[in-house]
């Protein structure tokens, strides 16, 4: 997904594959089966051009990153999503609390 994400184009199966291999070896079947699972759980779409599958991610990173934070408290008691949220906070670097800050505060009644 990250090589997906860290380019705004379609992308091959070889050309993942070329990429991935720069730091592993990995097989084309193997790839190829990742990107196809990935498809069929709605994570990436694909078209086919000419006679390869093209792959783009479904959602931006953002995106995906928030539905998983979202899930990850899904069913979590009121109080312990509250403190879980808490520490959270607390544990990011300053910059980014204040950019949450600045969130919160556009968005109170």
């Amino acid at each position: 997904m990250e090589l997906l994400w860290a380019r705004d184009v379609p992308r091959t199966v070889a050309e993942v594959l070329e990429e991935m291999n720069k730091d592993r070896d990995l097989a084309y079947t193997t790839v190829m089966t990742v990107l196809d699972r990935l498809a069929k759980k709605n994570m990436v779409t694909r078209d086919r051009v000419d006679r390869a599958w093209q792959y783009l991610p479904a959602d931006p990173q953002d995106v995906v990153a928030a539905r998983d934070l979202a899930e990850a408290l899904d069913g979590v008691p009121g109080n312990v999503r509250i403190e879980a949220l808490r520490r959270f906070f607390a544990a990011l670097p300053a910059e980014e609390r204040d950019a949450l800050g600045t969130m919160t505060d556009r968005v109170r009644p």
